[in-house]
């Protein structure tokens, strides 16, 4: 019998292709605690979850940062 091939799932014509690297490093330490949690919480996707987890953070900064037109002060009288 021969391998079967894994074979990659097909994005929608919706989603762009991902064609832009971004590199980052890490002491051991930090390869391990992120290791660590991707083995406890059984992460396959690295890189989707690295991805995901840094977009989330992003948006949710940026929605609490919303620029408004009265402050958080004048809102509040």
């Amino acid at each position: 019998m021969g391998k079967r091939r894994k074979t990659a799932a097909k994005a929608s014509p919706d989603v762009p292709g991902r064609h832009l690297r971004m590199v980052c490093l890490m002491s051991e330490e930090e390869q391990r605690i992120v290791d660590r949690y991707l083995k406890k919480y059984k992460i396959t996707n690295k890189s989707r979850w690295l991805r995901e987890t840094i977009l989330m953070f992003i948006y949710k900064n940026m929605d609490e940062d919303y620029p408004t037109l009265f402050g958080e002060h004048d809102m509040r009288r």
